[in-house]
This record gives C-alpha cells, sequence and structure tokens, in this order.
C-alpha cells in the first residue's frame, strides 16, 4: 500500500515539476512562477467542476433505491463497509459494462455504472466492482487523476508555445529553435507517461482496497476477466468522443484495444487478476 501511495507522490511531483521547468525556459523565473499560478488554478477549477461535466458528458442519470434497488442497495452497504459517506449513485445507458467514480472528496462523490454491467455481472461479482470505486472515493483518486490530467495538458499547451515562439534561459535570453522544438515534442510525451502512470497505481490500489471493502477479491478478479472480454466488442460511445474519460473506468473502454505497457492508463488485466487471487487465502 505505501509503496503505491510513495510512487505516486513521486509521479505527481515529477509532473509539477516537468509544468514549472517548462515555464522557467519559456520566461525564466517568472514564467515558472506564471506556470504554476496557472496550473494550480486549472486544478482548482477542476477539482470543483469535474464530476458534474463527466455525469453531464455521459447523460448519467441519478438513481435511488426505488428505481434501481439492486445497485443502490449495494453502494449503500458497501458505504457502510468502507466507512464513507452515501455518495450519488448514478446509471448510463450504455450497453458496454463499465463503471466510474468521481466527485471532489467523500462527501461530494458519485459512483456510476452502465446499464450493461448491471445485465452482465453476478451480485457478487457487481459488489466487487462498486467497491473497487469506492476504494477510488475513499483513496481521493478522482482528485488526483484530476490534478494528473489537467497538469498533462497545460504542459502540452506549453510546449506548443515553446515550440513555435521558443524560448528564454535564465538570464533572460532567447534560446536556440532547436530547443523549442525538442521540448514541444517531448515534453507532451513525457507528461502523457507520466499521468498513465500515476493512473495504473491508483488502479492497483483501488483493485487492494475494494477487495477489502467488498470481502471478495475472486469477485472483483471475475468481474474484470467478463468485462474486459465483453468491452472489447462493445464501444463506449461517449469515451470514443470523449477519450480523457478513460482513465476514470474500472477498465479501459475505448474500442480498438489501446495501447499497452506504458502508454496504458490500466494495468493489464491479466496483472490485475494474478493479484486479487493472491489476496483470496487472506479472504478464505
Amino acid at each position: 500500500m505505501l509503496g503505491n501511495w510513495f510512487k505516486t507522490s513521486l509521479l505527481m511531483a515529477a509532473i509539477v515539476g516537468l509544468f514549472g521547468a517548462i515555464g522557467m525556459m519559456l520566461g525564466g523565473a517568472g514564467g515558472m512562477l506564471i506556470a504554476l499560478l496557472v496550473g494550480g488554478a486549472m486544478n482548482l477549477w477542476a477539482y470543483w467542476n469535474s464530476d458534474k461535466m463527466v455525469l453531464k458528458m455521459y447523460n448519467a442519470q441519478e438513481v435511488d433505491a426505488n428505481s434501481a434497488p439492486q445497485l443502490y442497495n449495494i453502494v449503500k452497504d458497501l458505504a457502510g463497509r468502507a466507512g464513507l459517506p452515501m455518495p450519488k449513485v448514478y446509471l448510463i445507458n450504455e450497453a458496454q459494462p463499465n463503471a466510474f467514480a468521481t466527485g471532489r472528496n467523500p462527501e461530494n462523490a458519485a459512483v456510476a455504472a452502465t446499464t450493461g454491467i448491471l445485465q452482465l455481472l453476478s451480485e457478487r461479482e457487481l459488489r466487487g466492482v462498486m467497491a473497487h470505486e469506492l476504494a477510488h472515493v475513499q483513496h481521493r483518486d478522482i482528485l488526483i487523476s484530476t490534478l494528473s490530467a489537467t497538469m498533462a495538458g497545460a504542459i502540452s499547451a506549453l510546449a506548443n508555445f515553446a515550440m513555435f515562439f521558443g524560448g528564454r534561459d535564465s538570464e533572460g535570453r532567447h534560446t536556440s529553435p532547436l530547443v523549442g522544438i525538442a521540448v514541444g515534442l517531448l515534453a507532451p510525451l513525457a507528461a502523457a507517461l507520466i499521468q498513465m502512470a500515476i493512473s495504473r497505481s491508483r488502479e492497483f490500489e483501488a483493485d487492494r482496497r475494494g477487495a477489502e471493502i467488498s470481502g471478495t477479491p475472486a469477485g472483483l478478479a471475475d468481474a474484470l476477466l467478463k468485462i474486459e472480454r465483453y468491452a472489447q466488442g462493445l464501444p463506449l460511445m461517449t469515451a470514443e468522443a470523449h477519450p480523457e474519460t478513460a482513465q476514470m473506468m474500472i477498465i479501459n473502454p475505448l474500442s480498438g484495444g489501446g495501447l499497452r505497457g506504458l502508454f496504458s492508463t490500466h494495468p493489464a488485466t491479466a496483472e490485475r487478476i494474478a493479484r486479487l487471487q493472491a489476496m483470496v487465502k487472506n479472504f478464505a
């Protein structure tokens, strides 16, 4: 557990440092300060508004114990087991089985599931999935992913500016145009790699904590296997239109298989399942 958090902290420090370094290159110490202030303002805006935006994107409908009793009661029970406030529960009318959590903190959290996942999974498997999403809420992973995504986007914007307008050294002199081009090409790649590594580390931790909350690592493992098999042949249309939301899902929802390894927002499902199966003996 501590290893994943330490890794996440280092990666967050790296992406903030990269942002500041590009600001320094564009305008010296003043440029770095301005870049960090702009990045902070962007993060604050995203922190307060991202949950509403993504739920609207997916046309998610809030449900209760009357309109979706199985889903709502599962979330209510698991939230109690985790010691969390009851989040809002949403249903998305999509055939692809998937789920995500959003919200700026546990007191203002929401969990959403597609109609497809309710049709596909058994109750034990669905408990594993929703416990995984509540683990994201408990660990404030929504905030972490919002910060990393916002910083990565800001780095790309600054890097594009550097490519076309160049930068300045520590003494305010213009740098070589080749430096600006190199930064414009490499900085967005570095930022994306860091962002994806952060996302993968948080998925592993949510699997671990989700298994604890639900009490059934095997249930979550079985759910991941089912979801991946079905998701490959059923596109999630909103995710196709807004690929920046893919990292929020329990399984990458994008069609075409996606990139693996360093360029993936999610760990390999086989590795996630293997880690969960290794936990089973502790829950016997």
